[in-house]
């Protein structure tokens, strides 16, 4: 393949063949196109984008870049997808909660990025929990528990994997073309027969504008459809935590509780059962999401989903007496500090960005790509949008190392939280459907 043609039809807007795409993508996995040409590529989707048939056709290259996974199974193949909050974990709740009504969730998370905590950095507080398998093992432990979260392996979606990293240091991250083609082709790498994503809107979220937000799940949908996976997207809040807190092993511990039944969580709830529910109805497992939801909310309240979550955990060496002793298996921080609201009236903005970068400050997030986390440290009992206080009362519980660090970052979390005399009009915490 002539790379410097292709990147001239780009260039110029000149549609790209599948044939060309699949070459590039090839390229791109094998070291043939250079970092120079990948990101020319990539700045030319950016300044130009793709057509539809385009960006289904680069999903497609990326994903047959390296290997796919194939199912035989009594069930369908169903995973999620979220671009990413404050306080969701609801990769945690779902992925039992659905095994647990007849789906298989061979679910391939990711690290931290950015402000947002990562699926895999808050499991791998389970002592012995192992995020990388190898392929056999993922297949027998999602065959025999109905689901596994890992991380990807080394042949999942290398074209992508490249392209990522040139993407990162070319400022092309924010292209919608190819963030599509880059989440869909590692989830249609797991073999799926259909993928439900949550795509966040507001401060907290990477996508803050509705229409912005909008664009990009009509991106994701048409995307996984016409790769052949049934697709869906919600648009969620991300004005607010979508649970109390920010952290990995806090995180870990929310998630634990909510299976338990020690705590609920209702906004937590809202999202997990509406994802649920749509990914049931999609995999055929219900006629429609409505029953799908309540079958999710079954799950969680009878405590099966629990019981997965506990089986998947041992399977991939984590203890066997998890949901029996999660607090003392999962690592917590010497220092517990109070923050406390300075006014009284009604909290009418929290800066979720704030909260994030907070955590990685005190050591739970990278500010480098090889920066080795502390999974204890975070934020908990987070004030919600709307709430009324008073001076004295409880923003937030900052959980740090030591006493330096709760002073590093106690500043900008008080000034995150804005208090002021009106309350604020809320909006529903699960928006509208593309589908």
């Amino acid at each position: 393949m002539n790379i410097p043609v292709v990147l001239a039809k780009v260039r110029d807007g000149t549609v790209l063949s599948p044939s060309e795409l699949n070459g590039f993508a090839q390229g791109l996995a094998s070291g043939d196109v250079s970092d120079s040409q990948a990101g020319a590529f990539a700045m030319a989707v950016c300044m130009n984008g793709l057509t539809e048939n385009e960006r289904i056709g680069l999903t497609l290259a990326m994903r047959d870049s390296g290997k796919v996974q194939k199912w035989d199974l009594s069930g369908p193949v169903l995973d999620k997808h979220s671009t990413g909050g404050i306080g969701d974990n609801v990769s945690l709740i779902l992925a039992p909660a659905l095994a647990a009504c007849g789906a298989y969730i061979p679910m391939i998370s990711g690290r931290g990025l950015g402000h947002t905590g990562g699926t895999l950095d808050k499991l791998e507080s389970i002592p012995g929990y192992q995020t990388s398998v190898s392929e056999s093992d993922f297949q027998n432990i999602v065959s025999d528990v109905g689901c596994a979260i890992v991380g990807a392996g080394e042949g999942i979606a290398p074209a992508d994997k490249r392209l990522y990293a040139i993407r990162d240091i070319t400022s092309t991250v924010e292209s919608i073309d190819l963030i599509t083609a880059s989440i869909l082709s590692k989830k249609l790498a797991a073999g799926l027969e259909g993928l439900v994503l949550d795509v966040k809107v507001g401060n907290g979220a990477f996508i803050s504008e509705p229409r912005e937000a909008r664009k990009l799940a009509r991106s994701l949908v048409n995307g996984g459809n016409g790769a052949g996976c049934k697709t869906a997207a919600f648009l969620t809040d991300m004005e607010q935590p979508l649970a109390p807190v920010a952290g990995n092993s806090l995180e870990m511990k929310n998630a634990l509780e909510f299976l338990c039944g020690l705590k609920d969580f209702p906004r937590l709830r809202k999202v997990t059962v509406a994802l649920g529910g749509q990914l049931l109805a999609l995999g055929g497992l219900v006629a429609g999401a409505k029953e799908g939801e309540a079958q999710i909310t079954r799950a969680l309240d009878d405590g099966r989903a629990a019981e997965r979550f506990s089986q998947m955990v041992s399977a991939l060496g984590g203890p066997v007496d998890l949901l029996e002793k999660f607090s003392t298996h999962l690592p917590s921080a010497p220092m517990v500090t109070d923050l406390i609201a300075n006014e009284s009236g009604f909290i009418s903005e929290i800066n979720l960005r704030a909260l994030g970068q907070a955590v990685i400050e005190m050591g739970g997030g990278r500010k480098q790509q090889g920066d080795i986390l502390d999974l204890s440290v975070g934020l908990d009992q987070i004030a919600e949008r709307g709430q009324v206080v008073s001076v004295g009362d409880l923003l937030c519980r900052i959980h740090a190392k030591d006493e330096d660090s709760t002073h590093l970052v106690s500043g900008n979390l008080q000034a995150a939280f804005t208090i002021n005399k009106v309350q604020p009009q809320l909006g529903p915490v699960v928006g509208e459907i593309v589908n």
